[in-house]
């Protein structure tokens, strides 16, 4: 059963007697009236309205549905799924940044009513998908360039986030203005308006909170999302990896990379090294028939608790995002404890953000999918790959630190030979136990015909490659070969295992699969190859 609670915060509810007199002041600038119950666009705009607050009453607005212009109600019954619906224009990404919502519903005899009210932003332009939403008087339109610029200046004199702040000291010549014209703009703004809009870089910095025009600098956020060199004004903006050699940091260092940068290069760098050397894929027989694919650490898991790291670490101090890997388990640890309403007892149910323009920026950037939710599919995603609970130590008070621990599927593989996917024999070869390979005296055989590998040459009906023993010589062995062994890589993975450049990768992939000899299997994004089963 939807619980209001879920969706609520500590103010005050209204009273009845409080929304018949908002029902009254039909031409207010702070109300807006309407009967529909799915046109999301038309809430989204008045949610953003509200939120930028132009007349700077400092007072919210209120959204009213179930009632018609004159005010009186139309007989509607609000609905869980109507609640959950508003409710979730607050996290979904499309108003950014994100608006301080509420809502109720309230019954009268004529019908109920379903209210959200929406407070001033601190932050101001705020924006739905790209555009820039105000009221003028009893109607909403489209911010002009005299009243962006007025929400611009109540957001600098109000701001009080260390993103929001001017970094001394930088100049507009310390960010790299192509990543944010080519790669961030266009992503951020409604294609219309970019086209129609003539105002400089720097002025086009300012209205997103990259650029602050009282000093002429730009501002924290701006730097660390695209400054040349970030940790020239902030020394602890990047991210170390360290791969331990057993369980504690007293082993030996196997291997470590620092991701230093702005965040729009570094963050896709992350994505990557997540996915092909982190999350450790592998197919497990379920039976003769049919692989369950296990991960060390599932992918987006583990890329969510590492982003928000990034995202929600205390830029002001010079300590690193510590991102390590041990024997059994991953440590992320990033400086900056629970934040603003977040507290021990109430993480992870209630959320805030220490850097608002750097969170909004993230999901523009797509590397967060939806706000607040994220922790809990976290946990439907680590128990589903057998990894259990992650760990959160929320007692360190000027850090914040996540243990996600590796899959106890994967160790069953690596460690019990019992129920290992194969066996080594004496002589060296391998056998898999549920019958679908048999390797003698170092050739390999897939008894469904398929592949019949020997002495080192692999063949597939009716195409033959003869590599050479012990390696194999041409780009479509060893992508065959890797298929083989670990069925439903993608193509970053098989770049990445036989040393080929990704472009390569693909181009024999494609032959591959017009030659009948793989087929790619899954959705786009999180599918995998096989070798195509003998008809």
């Amino acid at each position: 059963m939807f619980n209001l609670k879920n969706i609520t915060n500590d103010l005050n509810m209204l009273t009845p007697k409080q929304i018949q007199s908002l029902l009254t002041d039909i031409e207010s600038d702070r109300i807006e009236l309407t009967i529909s119950t799915t046109n999301t666009d038309k809430f989204c705009q008045a949610v953003c309205a509200f939120a930028n607050d132009l007349p700077a009453s400092g007072k919210p607005g209120y959204l009213i549905i179930g009632a018609n212009d004159d005010g009186s109600l139309c007989g509607l019954t609000v609905t869980d799924e109507l609640m959950r619906n508003i409710a979730g224009i607050r996290s979904d990404g499309n108003v950014l940044p994100q608006p301080v919502l509420t809502i109720q519903k309230l019954t009268f005899p004529g019908g109920e009513v379903l209210v959200a009210e929406v407070q001033p932003s601190e932050l101001p332009p705020v924006r739905y998908k790209g555009k820039i939403w105000v009221r003028i008087g009893p109607r909403k339109a489209i911010a002009n360039e005299a009243e962006e610029k007025i929400l611009i200046e109540k957001r600098v004199a109000s701001a009080s986030t260390f993103d929001a702040l001017p970094c001394l000291g930088a100049t507009i010549d310390d960010l790299d203005l192509a990543i944010f014209k080519m790669y961030y703009l266009p992503k951020a703004i409604n294609e219309e308006v970019i086209l129609e809009d003539r105002r400089s870089v720097k002025e086009q910095l300012i209205s997103l909170g990259f650029f602050d025009y009282r000093y002429d600098v730009p501002t924290n956020a701006g730097i660390i999302l695209f400054g040349k060199s970030p940790e020239r004004f902030l020394p602890g903006a990047y991210t170390q990896y360290v791969h331990f050699k057993g369980k504690s940091r007293s082993g030996d260092i196997l291997s470590e990379y620092k991701f230093t940068g702005n965040l729009c290069t570094v963050l896709a760098k992350m994505d990557t090294f997540i996915e092909t050397t982190i999350a450790g894929r592998r197919p497990i027989p379920v039976s003769a028939l049919r692989e369950e694919i296990v991960f060390s650490y599932p992918y987006w898991a583990t890329r969510e608790l590492l982003m928000n790291a990034v995202m929600h670490r205390d830029y002001e101090s010079n300590g690193p995002v510590q991102f390590y890997e041990y024997d059994d388990r991953i440590e992320i640890l990033n400086s900056g404890g629970l934040y603003g309403k977040a507290r021990p007892e109430n993480f992870p149910g209630v959320n805030d953000y220490r850097n608002p323009l750097i969170a909004e920026a993230m999901k523009v950037l797509g590397f967060v999918n939806r706000f607040s939710r994220g922790i809990i599919r976290v946990k439907d995603e680590l128990k589903e790959n057998g990894n259990g609970e992650p760990e959160f130590d929320l007692n360190l008070v000027t850090a914040f630190k996540v243990t996600e621990y590796i899959s106890k599927k994967e160790v069953e593989i690596r460690f019990n030979p019992k129920k290992d996917d194969h066996i080594r024999l004496p002589n060296g070869a391998i056998k898999h136990e549920n019958g679908a390979i048999n390797s003698e005296n170092g050739a390999i055989k897939h008894e469904n015909g398929a592949i019949n590998s020997e002495n080192g040459a692999i063949k597939h009906e009716n195409s033959v490659i003869s590599p050479e023993y012990g390696g194999i010589k041409s780009t479509e062995a060893q992508i065959i070969y890797r298929i083989q062994l670990s069925p439903g890589l993608n193509g970053l993975e098989i770049a990445e295992r036989i040393g080929k450049a990704y472009r390569t990768v693909q181009r024999y992939l494609r032959t591959l699969i017009e030659n009948d000899i793989i087929e790619y299997r899954g959705p786009k994004k999180t599918g995998g190859y096989y070798l195509k089963e003998k008809s």
